[in-house]
């Protein structure tokens, strides 16, 4: 069958329109992705503070467990759980009834071996005038001294019983040894109260000042001592500025501790040396078994600082993306030697003056081509402060 010259004409024009098409879809499919517009940050180097934090227990400046000295029942609890009691504030009562008859014998043991004192007195003194004359023998002169001499140590013993007795009577007042706040109380008035009983009364806890309690590796320990001045450790710690303490809710504690003392060895199942701050805590803010860490500073008069955005981890290392004058980029690994809130101190890998991808190194690799865009540290650091 012959086709019409105009039919043929038409299929022969839209063969060549699909052809294009497809050409031009083809080469669409083989054009290279737009470089990227990445930000770039001129690293620097700026005096900053850097913290090692190191996990603690805290405990109060003195915590005493009241016991009781005397048996007895539990007669009066003058104070509540978690109260506040000053030195000397009386705590608890146990029935003196049977104490105080003590002291009433030992005052009437008393009255007896004074009657007695009198009695041998009166001894030697009627026979020293018949031994003067020699009508008796000297024998039952010293006999009655000896009396004597025993009727008056039996008053000291006496007497020594009072004391005792009463200091008993004493001891059924059980009052606070020192100034803090009041633990459990784990008795109950009319309790049976025994002087061997394996729990105390209570808990006193004096939180005036809190003791932060953490260890030091050796290596921590050896750094330490290689960086402040002094020949012995008393001058070092000393020298050392003070320490802060970060709380259970990831907040500081306003007030700044003082490292005060190092324990004499290092642990041999740990490797670790124990080391105690000490913070005041006026307001008893923080209380006996509260957790925390403490924040040791370490000054840095020229630290290479970058922000933490500008960092990627791969197996374990930390990494940088370079730009070389090629606006090509090249991964480098960097160590950090402290941190910030928003950015890292490096000690190895990077010089101020190099210019590393800020954000977006997601879609990265090496030899990747990208438009720079530069940043401004200054704007950087005061938008977000180091």
């Amino acid at each position: 069958m012959k086709i019409p010259g105009k039919i043929r004409f038409i299929v022969l024009i839209s063969s060549i329109i699909l052809l294009q098409n497809c050409t031009k879809a083809a080469e669409g499919g083989n054009m290279a992705p737009p470089t990227p517009e990445l930000p770039v940050y001129t690293v620097i180097t700026s005096p900053a503070t850097t913290y090692q934090e190191f996990p603690t227990a805290l405990e109060g400046k003195n915590n005493v467990e009241i016991r009781s000295q005397v048996d007895g029942y539990l007669d009066r609890i003058y104070v509540e759980e978690g109260a506040y009691v000053r030195a000397g504030q009386p705590l608890f009562k146990i029935d003196s009834r049977a104490y105080g008859e003590q002291v009433n014998m030992a005052n009437a043991n008393l009255q007896v071996a004074n009657a007695n004192i009198q009695k041998a007195k009166v001894e030697v003194d009627r026979l020293e005038p018949l031994v003067t004359a020699k009508v008796v023998s000297d024998v039952q002169l010293r006999t009655a001294k000896a009396n004597y001499a025993a009727a008056v140590a039996a008053a000291s013993q006496a007497k020594a019983s009072v004391g005792g007795a009463r200091i008993n009577v004493g001891f059924t007042t059980i009052a606070a040894p020192v100034s803090g706040y009041i633990g459990r109380i784990p008795y109950k008035k009319g309790s049976l109260i025994s002087r061997t009983d394996p729990n105390p009364l209570t808990l006193l806890s004096d939180i005036s000042e809190i003791y932060a309690y953490f260890s030091l590796s050796e290596l921590d320990f050896i750094a330490f001592q290689n960086k402040y001045q002094g020949a012995t450790l008393e001058e070092k710690l000393k020298d050392m500025p003070m320490v802060e303490l970060v709380i259970a809710d990831n907040s500081i504690y306003p007030q700044k501790g003082k490292m005060t003392i190092v324990d004499g060895q290092f642990d041999k199942t740990t490797g670790a040396i124990s080391v105690r701050a000490v913070f005041p805590n006026t307001n008893g803010t923080l209380r006996t078994g509260n957790t925390g860490r403490v924040r040791m500073p370490q000054l840095m008069s020229n630290a290479v600082v970058i922000p933490q955005e500008s960092t990627f981890e791969i197996q374990d290392k930390t990494y940088v993306y370079v730009v070389g004058k090629d606006q090509k980029v090249t991964s480098k690994p960097i160590k950090i030697s402290g941190k910030t809130e928003n950015y890292y101190f490096i000690s190895e890998g990077l010089q101020p003056g190099e210019k590393i991808v800020y954000v977006g190194l997601g879609s990265l690799k090496d030899g990747a081509s990208i438009k720079a865009k530069p940043i401004s540290s200054d704007s950087l650091l005061k938008a977000k402060p180091l």
